[in-house]
């Protein structure tokens, strides 16, 4: 048994792609340590690119740690459900928090399941979460009954963005 990884490229982000295929000698060859470290590390880590949330059934794509209020983000938000308990056409929606902001604006929060996977075009925090805070992302999945999941910490929005320290 061999194992090859190898990366496939999907616009959003990439997904490790694990390949096997038998071998002449496969049933007499046991597999040694490197490559059962491999198979364990690509079937347990999550995508790269993907954070988990507190719910175990969602992961979600990286936000940048400080972003600029109204600006589009790098890549597109993505939801990615885990399992086949979300059919295709589900609504999902995000919001934005924190003790401060309690409920942030955003544009374009709006997306739909399909394969799996919801996409965010273009995804803007109007919002701002304030001096030394960040948002808490909440992920609405309206399915019946709705599923949340929430990423604490996820963002830091301000008027200008990351910038260098004053000194």
């Amino acid at each position: 048994l061999h194992v090859l990884v190898e990366r496939r490229y999907t616009p959003a982000m990439s997904y490790p792609v694990v390949k096997c295929r038998l071998s002449p000698s496969a049933s007499t060859r046991q597999l040694d340590e490197q490559e059962l470290r491999c198979l364990h590390q690509c079937s347990t880590a999550p995508p790269r690119g993907l954070v988990p949330t507190d719910s175990p059934n969602f992961l979600c794509s990286s936000l940048p740690q400080h972003w600029r209020c109204n600006k589009t983000l790098p890549r597109a938000f993505t939801v990615v459900a885990l399992g086949n308990d979300v059919p295709d056409g589900v609504v999902v929606t995000v919001m934005a928090g924190n003790d401060e902001n309690v409920s942030a604006e955003l544009r374009n929060a709006t997306a739909t399941m399909k394969q799996g996977c919801a996409h965010f075009n273009d995804l803007r925090f109007i919002g701002r979460s304030g001096r030394g805070k960040s948002f808490t992302l909440t992920i609405n999945v309206l399915t019946s009954p709705p599923q949340i999941a929430t990423l604490h910490r996820a963002i830091k929005i301000t008027v200008d963005g990351p910038r260098l320290p004053r000194r």
